[in-house]
């Protein structure tokens, strides 16, 4: 019988748990000198896992995990699979009247179970052993594939507090592959201001110059080669991974449906930040929330699109007052993260010279998304309609593309609204004064009248 994902994956960590708790078990008994069957906690086979097709067997095997590896995956596991199994730390030290220092760990406001921290791994691989302790230690520096491919890592909330005694965390990433099978989808929220967006639209409805479509081009084959020139042709030593690009020209040409054709044809999710979220008055929160977004992000090829950009990337003015220097502090730390992202971001304004030149020096594409000519508005008019609209005879859309320049977002606002008065009337022709009078009705949100 054939397995899905998450039963494949519920198999292997059944049997990597049982492991866990018996490695547990024996530490404890080793630990207070009591009969044991095993000298040492290695001596536990941990389960095989070489013909198994889960996606947790698939990674366990994939970065080749050993015993302590795969001991420090399965603790960081255990609350969120079978929290009962770590109760066994909650034993209490009858001469203090305190639970035991060396068992680490740490309580959360809605779990009542026990947290391990990296105190509780190095209880269990390494006891009094301060070799192993120290060995250990390494396990959770930026080079191991713990940190370095966000797979798990130790949070402190407390700087100053020893390194071990911070909570051990498997990414949310992480705990969704090695439970339902698929990458995690983060809630939007504040503490995740970015949304993510997609197209039911192709290449071939988004109608822009052809000089535009070749700028484009040029991240396309970014998205597609890139790797080959960082890796295979051994470029990262003076290339830098990622792509910046900057999408700017009038409001509804095109630039957020282009993203999220970039991220539907490359097979790469599209996450639009929020700015009304992201930006906070309070020193630091703005830059507490990007890092949100660019932490979550940097491990998942997602396209970065921030939208009305010059909200959050603005000139940096002269240092007058400390809001200022604060403003400029956001700036300088928004350069540095994007500077770093090893994805592709892209940036969309109204007006490129609102654009800090700091970061327009470092874009690898500038690409201007003009107001569309006469011809480009005809075929954004056909666009707009399905099979299922007709159009009276009066309604001339070369002549009215000729006549009014509107964007492409402006065209199917105004086809939406005649198509609303088409369907009030009980009928699917699209009569030419409901388009006028829709035109009039677009024109005049900038002041402009006919």
């Amino acid at each position: 019988m054939d397995l899905n994902p998450m039963q494949q994956n519920a198999l292997s960590l059944s049997a990597e748990m049982q492991w866990l708790s018996k490695v547990i078990e024996t530490r404890m008994t080793l630990y207070w000198n009591r009969p044991c069957s095993y000298q040492c906690v290695t001596e536990i086979t941990p389960p095989l896992l070489r013909d198994q097709d889960s996606v947790y067997a698939q990674i366990v095997n994939y970065y080749r995990f050993n015993f302590e590896e795969r001991i420090v995956l399965a603790l960081a596991l255990a609350p969120h699979l079978m929290p009962n199994l770590l109760d066994i730390f909650f034993v209490k030290n009858n001469v203090y009247d305190r639970f035991f220092t060396e068992f680490g760990g740490t309580t959360a406001q809605n779990f009542n179970g026990f947290l391990p921290t990296g105190e509780t791994a190095s209880f269990i691989l390494a006891a009094n052993n301060l070799g192993k302790r120290f060995s250990l230690m390494q396990l959770f520096n930026e080079t191991h594939p713990f940190r370095k491919h966000g797979i798990l890592k130790l949070t402190s909330l407390h700087p100053e507090e020893p390194f071990l005694s911070s909570a051990l965390k498997i990414s949310p990433e992480y705990l969704s592959y090695f439970t339902n099978g698929v990458a995690h989808q983060p809630d939007f929220g504040p503490g995740f201001p970015a949304k993510r967006i997609h197209t039911n639209l192709d290449w071939d409805e988004l109608v822009l110059s052809d000089h535009t479509r070749r700028e484009i081009e040029e991240i396309q084959d970014w998205i597609k080669h890139g790797d080959t020139l960082l890796n295979d042709w051994g470029m990262k030593r003076t290339i830098k991974p990622g792509y910046r690009a900057l999408f700017y020209g009038p409001p509804g040409t095109g630039k957020t449906l282009t993203a999220s054709l970039l991220g539907k044809t490359s097979g790469l999710e599209v996450y639009r930040v929020d700015l009304s979220m992201v930006v906070s008055k309070y020193i630091g929160e703005t830059e507490k929330n990007l890092a949100n977004v660019f932490d979550q992000a940097e491990n998942k090829n997602w396209i970065l699109f921030f939208d009305e950009a010059d909200a959050l990337f603005g000139k940096r003015t002269e240092t007058s007052s400390s809001n200022d220097r604060h403003a400029n502090q956001e700036v300088s730390y928004l350069l540095q993260r994007i500077e770093d992202f090893p994805g592709v971001v892209i940036l969309a304004t109204n007006l490129k010279a609102n654009i800090d030149d700091a970061f327009s020096r470092r874009f690898q594409a500038m690409i201007y998304f003009a107001q569309p000519d006469a011809e480009q508005r005809l075929k954004l008019w056909k666009l707009a309609f399905s099979d299922k609209v007709k159009l009276e005879d009066a309604l001339d859309l070369k002549e009215i593309a000729k006549k009014y320049e509107v964007t492409g977002g402006t065209i199917i606002n105004i086809v939406r609204y005649a198509a609303l008065k088409a369907i009030k009337r009980e009928s699917n022709t699209l009569l030419n004064r409901d388009i006028i009078d829709s035109i009039r009705r677009e024109l005049g949100k900038n002041g402009k009248i006919i």
